[in-house]
């Protein structure tokens, strides 16, 4: 089950299978996409897993063990990488609230997310190769273009598993925070996100736009009610 929530302007995913640890099958697939259709115009994303014990713990083995040649095997990757694309291409921010662990296919899932914000306790790793196959939905090119090459094929060709605190280190994750205050933490940086530029921002710092286009982004805002208000704030205080 996908639950989706809309609250000016906040959009928050939740992925809530518990009995399978709220693992991606091919029906939770089709939800993703029919979710992400539903959030379209939200001004920031949030994606978690329901409970406190897995944000994804990867694709639903039991459900997927039905997939058995090289062409069905390839038909399902590229259903859950297209969902993946969607998610690092959503037009505002992504954030993926680590409520849980996140191995295997979850850690994809999770890098596909512009920002990743972990409970401490949690453990994230690219452990596809305990079962003999690698990353397919998008996870390894994410994941080395946050931690760069070398790292990458280290830890998805051995399948490390890693803490919250090491991932932070690494740059796998941007925050971690205690369990009693990981709900308020990333609600919070969510909300923030959803009522300023963000989305702008996104798309420079993704580089999808050129130099012209970023500063066409800018004197928009700056000629925007939103900022002139903004601006009368701060100059009313220094009075």
């Amino acid at each position: 089950m996908i639950d989706l929530a809309l609250d000016d302007g906040l959009a928050v995913l939740t992925i809530d299978r518990p009995h399978a640890r709220n693992a991606i099958s091919l029906a939770t697939m089709d939800e993703l996409d029919k979710a992400l259709d539903a959030a379209a115009g939200a001004r920031a994303l949030v994606i978690r897993g329901a409970g406190d014990r897995a944000f994804v713990s990867g694709g639903d083995l039991r459900e997927l063990a039905a997939v058995r040649t090289e062409d069905e095997a390839a038909a399902m990757a590229w259903r859950m990488r297209g969902v993946c694309d969607r998610i690092a291409g959503f037009p505002a921010p992504v954030v993926a609230a680590l409520n849980g662990h996140a191995l295997g296919g979850g850690a994809e899932v999770a890098v596909a997310a512009d920002i990743r914000v972990a409970a401490d306790g949690i453990r994230i790793g690219f452990n596809q190769v305990t079962l003999a196959i690698m990353p397919a939905w998008g996870g390894a090119e994410r994941l080395a273009a946050l931690v760069g090459r070398g790292r990458a094929l280290m830890l998805a060709g051995t399948g490390a598993v890693l803490d919250a605190a090491e991932a932070q280190r690494l740059g796998l994750v941007e925050r971690v925070v205690p369990r009693s205050s990981f709900e308020a933490e990333w609600r919070s940086l969510a909300r923030s996100l959803a009522t300023g530029p963000a989305a702008e921002i996104k798309r420079v710092v993704g580089g999808g736009t050129s130099a012209d286009e970023a500063v066409r982004a800018f004197a928009r805002l700056w000629a925007a009610d939103a900022h002139w208000q903004a601006a009368d704030r701060v100059l009313d205080r220094g009075r």
